[in-house]
């Protein structure tokens, strides 16, 4: 299908935002009379594109990038993590705000979509420039957030500091401390026990039940993992913990695989320190040999389009479970789907980390907080629930588990657009 293409995108390299589009495609059909209203879907709301300057450590001045987009408004507030990235750019930006919709939507938590990033390797920055060049991005951006409006959280490179550096930022421009502004902020500034290790929890939840649904039993099941961040690293450590064995790993730096189980805990600890999978000990495999490994359950956590035309078809896994934003592109889902690998989309296997958020949101307009145990209490039910509508909708319509969700987050959204109606 064709699309009204925004002249402020390449129309012959629409990136992250042409697969977003794609998946629209896909669910149309399935949404009745709220059709009418699915080009609403295909345009942000808003678009916000600003320039950094900051004064580096040596004198002189740099100057970066930076996004704030808000896709859709009509459920609630903006919802959507800041990225610090050199190959961010708008359609990637665009991509993640839609996503965050989808996602909002599905599990059902009152917010609309948002995202935003510097094009930036915080790595060549100092504590001090990168305090700088966060404080100076939040003031650029500061008229379309807000504990009402849009409420960042930490993503790629970014994390609790960060949020800090916002969230004081805004405040002082506001003249008096609200909390809420951000959420994955420190503790002691009104952040949510659990929310670090929402996203990776979640990971795991939704894998747990659709492993079940497969009639398989973790205990003994092969786990490969990329990207052992807050999400991937504490996706395989619950796997382990379940009786999983995690028997490869990727990130940045080195791929590895042992068929006998790699220490989660051990490498978890390596990668504290030195910041990468490298120097651990294991067999070093090729990227390429990544794909392939022999697992049961596969868990892409690190960026966009990984599983491609190119490497779909020598996946061994019977289930992908979708720890990154936009890891599978459209092609490489329909390879899958043929080879009878089941996908758990991102836009309900990452949701924890949106559903805490929400719950610290929540928390810091009441002032009064919950313990870890009633957090993740609240997001299992929450996640588990989600996840059995949406096998529901799939096993109704005989369709994926991706476009399941679609159906289910974006007749959401729809039936809130309509009847909000037009104004004016």
């Amino acid at each position: 299908m064709s699309h009204p293409i925004a002249s402020y995108v390449d129309s012959k390299n629409l990136g992250a935002w042409g697969i977003y589009l794609e998946q629209i495609d896909r669910v149309t059909p399935y949404l009745g009379p709220l059709s009418r209203w699915v080009e609403t879907l295909k345009r942000p709301k808003r678009s916000l594109i600003v320039d950094v300057p900051i004064e580096l450590d040596n004198g002189t001045i740099a100057h970066y990038e930076g996004y704030r987009v808000h896709h859709n408004l009509s459920r609630g507030p903006g919802k959507g993590g800041i990225r610090y990235h050199p190959d961010v750019t708008l359609s990637e930006v665009m991509a993640l705000s839609a996503w965050m919709s989808i996602k909002t939507a599905v599990v059902n938590v009152p917010f609309g979509g948002a995202k935003g990033g510097i094009r930036v390797d915080p790595k060549k920055l100092s504590q001090s420039e990168l305090e700088r060049m966060t404080r100076r991005f939040t003031s650029e951006i500061n008229m379309m957030i807000g504990p009402q409006k849009d409420i960042p959280a930490p993503d790629v490179n970014t994390n609790e500091q960060i949020m800090a550096w916002m969230m004081d930022t805004y405040c002082v421009n506001q003249g008096y401390t609200t909390s809420g502004v951000v959420t994955g902020k420190p503790i002691s500034l009104g952040g949510s026990l659990g929310r670090r290790d929402a996203t990776g929890r979640g990971v795991f939840v939704v894998a747990r039940e659709a492993y079940r649904h497969l009639g398989l039993d973790l205990s003994g099941a092969r786990v490969a993992v990329q990207g052992l961040g807050n999400v991937g690293g504490e996706a395989a450590r619950l796997f382990c913990e379940a009786g999983a064995k995690l028997v490869s790993v990727q990130d940045h730096s080195v791929s590895l695989y042992d068929p006998n189980g790699i220490d989660i805990q051990a490498l978890l600890k390596h990668i504290s320190v030195v910041r990468e999978i490298k120097g651990f000990p294991g067999e070093v495999i090729t990227n390429e040999q990544f794909w392939s490994a022999p697992c049961e359950i596969l868990v892409p956590a690190a960026l966009e389009s990984q599983i491609t035309s190119a490497n779909a078809g020598d996946i061994k896994a019977k289930l992908v479970v979708e720890g990154a934003n936009g890891p599978t592109t459209p092609e490489a889902d329909d390879i899958l789907k043929d080879m009878g690998v089941v996908v758990v989309p991102d836009v309900i296997a990452n949701a924890g980390g949106v559903t805490v958020s929400y719950f610290e949101w929540v928390q810091d307009f009441s002032s009064f907080f919950w313990t870890e145990e009633e957090i993740n209490q609240r997001l299992d039910k929450l996640m588990i629930d989600a996840f059995q509508g949406i096998r529901e909708v799939a096993q109704r319509h005989q369709v994926t588990l991706r476009t399941a969700t679609f159906i289910v987050g974006c007749e959401r959204i729809l039936k809130a657009r309509q009847m909000r109606g037009l104004y004016p």
